[in-house]
């Protein structure tokens, strides 16, 4: 028999738990490889994540808009969705993340190419409006074959096309973890000095084309050369982006030098089949693509169902939105 708990997480405080963000793509690609799952999780109008850390703690969130006052995407590849995109955009307030970078296959094998994923972000623009996409140009990272010059140029050619059809446009330098160093071993330290020169460089390059241009949890500031500290998930950001106010609310993130607004995850790790040698979510390709195989679009969770030992705690959700501002579709 399945454990119902109560409302909250022991992990997380009551303010934490309210603040109602769901994020679909921080721990895997959920438009590119689970739309269907996605659409069907909004249609059914509830959603379960398990914990990665206690994975036998299991929380349903509700997917209402009574009580969900953003729902945040990030993906690589948004074709998947786009037909189906209105069934989420029409009733929720959204907010998309868009990462194209200079790789080719060598780094992220199973990615569209520049401007197959250039085509697909201004058709996403045509439908959600520029105002609530931003472009991810991250991680940067060097080897032999991606030098600096290469970042500049390619920065060059996205931003010119890219410009009329995005919000803003968020960087960051790669991590150098341990899992990093094995599964990229061509991979070239990036100095300080190497970080201020590459800022600089796509900030004048963001500049000519009239692109705001941000960092994303990192600690070095860039602000000489035009480009903002924030988090890339901000109360403001959400909220000009739907003409919506939230009350005042923390920004503590969700990880060490992250500004974000507080939010929730609905993927899970060691999913995602895109392959990025980068990658901090999946421990090896072959367990991601061993688990995409398990996946069925009707389950509750991206992988899997509920088992008879979990422990189920439904979250507490409440809108921080000012009132009479909570949703322009009531």
């Amino acid at each position: 028999m399945l454990k119902l708990k109560g409302a909250i997480l022991p992990l997380f405080n009551q303010e934490h738990e309210n603040k109602m963000i769901i994020n679909t793509g921080s721990r895997t690609d959920t438009v590119q490889y689970y739309s269907d799952w996605l659409l069907k999780r909004f249609e059914e109008g509830f959603v379960y994540s398990r914990n990665p850390r206690f994975p036998q703690i299991v929380t349903r969130f509700e997917l209402d808009p009574k009580v969900l006052d953003c729902v945040v995407f990030c993906s690589k590849n948004y074709e998947p969705i786009l037909d189906r995109l209105t069934e989420i955009t029409d009733r929720f307030n959204t907010y998309f993340h868009y990462t194209i970078t200079a790789y080719s296959k060598d780094v992220e094998p199973n990615v569209p190419s520049i401007d197959k994923s250039i085509e697909t972000l201004i058709k996403l623009s045509k439908i959600v409006g520029k105002q609530r996409i931003a472009w991810r140009y991250d991680p940067i990272l060097l080897t032999k074959k991606y030098t600096k010059q290469v970042h500049y140029e390619t920065f060059a050619y996205m931003a010119k096309r890219l410009s009329p059809y995005i919000d803003r446009c968020i960087f960051s330098f790669v991590d150098m973890y341990k899992k990093l160093k094995t599964n990229m071993p061509e991979i070239i330290f990036l100095s300080d000095v190497d970080k201020n020169e590459i800022a600089k460089n796509i900030g004048a390059i963001a500049q000519k084309y009239n692109m705001i241009i941000q960092t994303c949890a990192t600690g070095e500031n860039y602000e000489q050369y035009g480009i903002f500290q924030s988090g890339c998930m901000t109360s403001d950001i959400l909220g000009n982006a739907n003409n919506i106010t939230f009350k005042k609310v923390r920004h503590s993130g969700n990880r060490q030098g992250c500004r974000c607004i507080e939010n929730r995850n609905i993927g899970d790790y060691d999913t995602c089949p895109n392959g990025c040698r980068y990658c901090y979510a999946n421990q090896n390709p072959q367990i991601a693509q061993e688990n995409y195989k398990k996946h069925n679009p009707n389950d509750l969770m991206i992988l899997g169902n509920l088992k008879p030992t979990d422990e189920i705690q439904q979250s507490s959700q409440k809108s921080f939105l000012e009132t009479n501002v909570q949703q322009k579709l009531f």
